[in-house]
């Protein structure tokens, strides 16, 4: 599914934060790929290493790391996220310091109909305790030649919209090695999955949930142990879920269980496909049957893609995870019909 693209190269077991600067430096994906400085906006804590490149413009040193190799961006930065990231050094309030999730937000917001939005001054404390989360955990993807780092949202977050934007303005992350496909590769949408969800719509932020509240002598603050709260399901869940720890956590693994099989059943479909299209491209079709096979390749391999990639196996919004893959498989196969209209 991957083929020709770094990630059949060297893919890894998910580590958290605090190995995230030294799994993206020590990849096997840097050796068959110049990647540049731009994989550093979610991989460290670049707040500092931004004002100092811009000369104090947070704008001007994103841009400017995002054109440098990864190699030489790598020397401006020092350890993974950190305190200052996602808050206000002398307040300790929450903030956004990713110049890619300002940018994004203001498009999302103004076909929302909020104009010249600023993130900052006109978020509630609740929308900033996603917000600060959803400056790294989205889709991407590197625009132009400067390499800008850039969330597709100019459309809405819904997966068709993002397709829409990716399909205007001719994006692709690769071409597959054995179909010629032009490809997406979805990164880490969980921000864009939780707002389909109950959750979202209820007005829970993803702090609730995986930093839940405790109390430290006579305070509360949010536990700072970022893990699953199935892990932690009395302070993430049952605060809102009056049901047992082992109810609520049957409940999670039967949403897991129905994605993971569905998604299986979506790989194997896209794999079908891709063996078929393989083989089509040395027989006589038609150009026209492989552009059309190819275009339903390059949906059916994102939509997949948009669920495989995203990290809660569909729990953030089942019924939307289950459609996406349900849209998968049937790209697939209107991609393996194009192929064999010719006969049939």
């Amino acid at each position: 599914m991957w083929a020709g693209y770094p990630f059949a190269i060297d893919y890894r077991e998910d580590r958290g934060h605090d190995y995230m600067l030294d799994d993206q430096t020590y990849t096997k994906r840097q050796l068959v790929v110049k990647q540049p400085g731009t994989c550093l906006h979610c991989h460290a804590s670049v707040y500092v290493p931004y004002t100092i490149l811009g000369k104090n413009d947070l704008f001007r040193g994103f841009e400017r790391m995002n054109q440098m190799p990864f190699t030489e961006a790598r020397k401006y930065v020092q350890r993974p996220i950190t305190c200052i990231d996602c808050h206000d050094p002398n307040t300790m309030q929450l903030r956004i310091t990713r110049p890619a999730f300002i940018e994004g937000i203001r498009s999302l917001k103004a076909i929302q109909g909020i104009k010249n939005f600023d993130v900052n001054t006109m978020a509630t404390r609740q929308e900033l305790r996603s917000f600060v989360c959803a400056q790294c955990h989205v889709e991407y993807y590197f625009r132009g030649q400067e390499k800008r780092l850039t969330y597709p949202w100019a459309k809405g977050l819904l997966i068709g919209s993002i397709m829409r934007y990716y399909d205007e303005y001719a994006v692709k992350d690769w071409i597959h090695k054995e179909t010629g496909t032009e490809l997406l590769k979805a990164q880490h949408p969980e921000f864009e999955l939780w707002n389909m969800g109950i959750h979202a719509r209820s007005g829970v932020a993803c702090a609730d949930c995986h930093m839940p509240h405790k109390r430290v002598g006579a305070m509360k603050i949010s536990d700072h142990h970022i893990r699953s709260p199935l892990l932690n399901i009395n302070r993430s869940c049952q605060i809102c879920h009056h049901w047992s720890e082992e109810e609520l956590k049957a409940r999670v693994k039967t949403i897991q269980e129905r994605t993971f099989k569905m998604r299986n059943l979506a790989m194997d479909a896209l794999v079908d496909l891709i063996n078929e299209l393989s083989k089509a491209q040395k027989s006589e079709i038609s150009v026209e049957q492989l552009n059309k096979a190819r275009w339903y390749q390059r949906k059916a391999q994102f939509y997949l893609d948009f669920v495989e990639a995203e990290n809660s196996t569909g729990f953030h919004a089942p019924e939307e995870a289950l459609r996406i893959l349900a849209e998968s498989i049937n790209f697939s196969h209107l991609g393996q019909l194009a192929l064999r209209s010719k006969n049939q």
